[in-house]
């Protein structure tokens, strides 16, 4: 790949004030995150040329804390930013995020094996199915974290979070940086720890289970952000958010279906596999919209104080259409290789379609995603840019 994911910034842009206390909020979802990448480029071409991001406050898991920091990144010249990430997610190949060529398949697979047959005595178990040590170098050569810290001490961004999944103790941790000093939190099983930022936190927050080895961190392994994960929101609450913009990556309908999928067989491991990462990246943030607008009902029809909540405004976009469908449409593009795996999975065989629509960072495949979430933010333009302009909107925690 030859363009970065961040560029050279032009100077400094001088920070604005009273912007409100906007959030951005972005979900995980491996190669689906392309839509959101197409929003912000509504966003940005929406608002000034040369203006700073309008999210006080950014929050990201999985592939979502991936942008969150591109965007952080970017935070005093917002659309440069937008600009350079668009201009990789249209030229994504697989070979970017984890290896997919016929060796790295072989060797992998035959580790599978070796693994089953002999109980781990020739060979232990593998991390992962796959390899994503491409994924950390390309972050390691692109990703400006010193930028991030700048942009909040100069009072271009509020805050920045990345959740991962602690496995030994079984948390959802938001790794924060922020320019107020905001106390750690802990309720439930959801953990706030101050951080400075980094490669490894990215990575954690990306490490789908199965899919991609944990990462460790001091003496804990961390996972893939959206586990344990029951209040997405809640971090950008907590940062100091008073609205939410948020970007789903499922659509909200009930009618979505896979189009490769039998109706008189049974659920192939791609299709069920395909249905936990659905209910892994979106189900929490649905649960969790939907709690947010009770709560809001509720200090509608009592008050702040009777209700002891604090009311929060969310724009919500998730596509209009089924990405598993896209993704069918698109299959033929992925690496021979890593085809004939997933076909071995089931991810490339009838109903596999929606565990494809993760893994397939392909161009095209992108480049469709990118042009949904162009048309379905600009298709609610006027909305959107109220939303994003208003600064008199009250602020609800759902916890």
């Amino acid at each position: 790949m030859t363009d970065p994911i961040v560029a050279t910034a032009p100077p400094a842009a001088a920070p604005v004030q009273d912007r409100g206390r906007l959030g951005l909020v972005l979900s995980g979802g491996g190669a689906r995150g392309a839509y959101q990448v197409g929003v912000l480029k509504a966003i940005a071409e929406l608002g000034p040329r040369d203006g700073p991001v309008p999210f006080d406050v950014i929050c990201g898991t999985s592939a979502g804390a991936i942008t969150a920091a591109v965007v952080a990144a970017h935070a005093a010249h917002f659309r440069a930013g937008v600009v350079n990430l668009e201009r990789v997610w249209r030229n994504f190949s697989v070979e970017q995020v984890f290896r997919a060529d016929a060796a790295s398949m072989l060797r992998a697979g035959l580790r599978w094996l070796l693994a089953l047959v002999s109980g781990g005595w020739l060979a232990p178990p593998p991390r992962s199915v796959f390899d994503n040590s491409p994924l950390r170098e390309l972050l390691e050569r692109h990703v400006n974290f010193a930028r991030i810290s700048d942009a909040i001490e100069h009072g271009h961004l509020g805050a920045l979070a990345v959740s991962a999944a602690a496995y030994r103790r079984a948390l959802s941790v938001a790794f924060y940086a922020a320019r107020a000093e905001r106390a750690p939190w802990l309720k439930g099983w959801r953990r706030g720890e101050p951080a400075e930022l980094g490669l490894d936190h990215l990575m954690a927050s990306a490490a789908v289970p199965f899919l991609f080895p944990p990462v460790r961190m001091g003496d804990e392994y961390y996972g893939d952000g959206a586990m344990r994960q029951s209040a997405p929101l809640s971090p950008a609450i907590r940062l100091g958010a008073d609205r939410l913009l948020v970007i789903g990556v499922r659509t909200a309908s009930t009618s979505c279906h896979d189009p490769s999928a039998p109706r008189s067989q049974p659920p192939s491991f791609g299709q069920i596999f395909g249905f936990m990462l659905d209910t892994l990246f979106m189900d929490g943030l649905h649960a969790d919209l939907e709690r947010l607008e009770r709560d809001n009902q509720l200090i509608d029809a009592v008050g702040p104080d009777r209700a002891g909540l604090r009311h929060v405004a969310a724009l919500v976009f998730t596509p209009r259409e089924d990405f598993a469908a896209i993704a069918h449409r698109h299959a033929d593009e992925i690496p021979r290789a890593l085809r004939v795996l997933l076909r071995t999975m089931g991810a490339a065989n009838p109903g596999g379609a929606a565990l494809l629509s993760y893994l397939l960072f392909e161009g095209g495949y992108t480049r469709e995603l990118i042009a949904l979430g162009y048309a379905d933010a600009m298709r609610r333009r006027d909305e959107l840019q109220a939303f994003v302009a208003s600064a008199s909107c009250r602020a609800t925690t759902p916890g």
